[in-house]
């Protein structure tokens, strides 16, 4: 199959889990009735972010994957017949919990998760507090309508999680995400903060010579507001489709991946690369 639709569900946040799964369920077909056949939710997408105080009983938010969302959802493409990425909070035992993306295939099949590699610890984001680095690797999984790879959020500051996922074989790199603008610092930067995020993934596009989906919420949680302008680019970083900042909706594009292979035949980056000289790369720091 050359070509791929996807649908980016830029939803925000609900007063209950069940309430929350009615919204995004309704938008999910919503997305497939437009011609959506990878739909890809918000970073932790059926409960608040939670993350922006530490408090230990919000460590009852979370469930199993696979649990009782991934049942829903899994019940829910087969019926669409789409692909579902899902993100979740994730109780892994006793004390030990992680940020999590399920994806479920299109008849259904769980075909397994992505724990985020990376965790951020900031001033309304204290996800440290709440979330164990993740021990799964960088993922890929083919399904039915593309081979695709899933990041989450502060993963898409880092080249090195791109490569790695791209050169296991990814023609699209979904990047599930929370992220926004705390009120005491939008108005000084919360331009230049924005264009650093979209400029960064674009440039994963290029240099990785693949597709990049971001799914951002919108609305507010306590001090931050969600910017959404969720967005695909394509290998030239161009962003094809993009959402507002303000409502939630569902954004539609169709991804030719055909243009994949033509892009990294014309620009091989990964033909060059000089991994005799990388090294490096696994020191926290060149110093010594």
């Amino acid at each position: 199959m050359s070509t791929v639709t996807l649908g980016l569900i830029q939803g925000t946040t609900y007063a209950s889990k069940a309430e929350s799964h009615a919204r995004h369920e309704a938008l999910i077909r919503e997305a497939a009735a437009k011609g959506a056949q990878i739909i890809c939710l918000q970073e932790i997408f059926d409960i608040p972010y939670f993350c922006t105080r530490q408090d230990t009983a919000l460590f009852d938010l979370a469930e199993p994957i696979p649990g009782p969302t991934t049942d829903l959802m899994t019940v829910l493409a087969k019926e669409l017949g789409v692909v579902i990425i899902v993100p979740l909070f994730e109780k892994r035992g006793p004390g030990l919990y992680h940020n999590t993306v399920a994806v479920v295939d299109a008849d259904g099949s769980y075909l397994g998760k992505y724990r985020k590699m990376h965790i951020p610890q900031d001033p309304g984001f204290e996800e440290k507090f709440y979330f164990t680095p993740g021990d799964l690797g960088y993922k890929v999984w083919d399904t039915k309508f593309g081979r695709i790879g899933v990041l989450i959020c502060w993963d898409q500051w880092y080249p090195e999680a791109a490569r790695l996922t791209a050169l296991a074989g990814a023609e699209i790199l979904f990047y599930p995400t929370a992220i926004g603008w705390l009120s005491s610092e939008k108005a000084e930067l919360g331009s230049a903060q924005h264009c650093a995020w979209e400029t960064v993934q674009r440039g994963h596009a290029v240099a990785n010579g693949c597709f990049v989906a971001a799914v951002n919420r919108t609305g507010f949680q306590d001090d931050t507001e969600f910017w959404g302008q969720s967005f695909v680019a394509n290998p030239y970083g161009e962003i094809v489709a993009k959402g507002s900042v303000e409502h939630e909706e569902v954004v539609i594009v169709t991804c030719d991946l055909q243009a994949v292979e033509d892009f990294r035949r014309i620009w091989p980056f990964f033909r060059d690369r000089r991994i005799d000289t990388y090294a490096p790369l696994t020191k926290r720091y060149l110093d010594e």
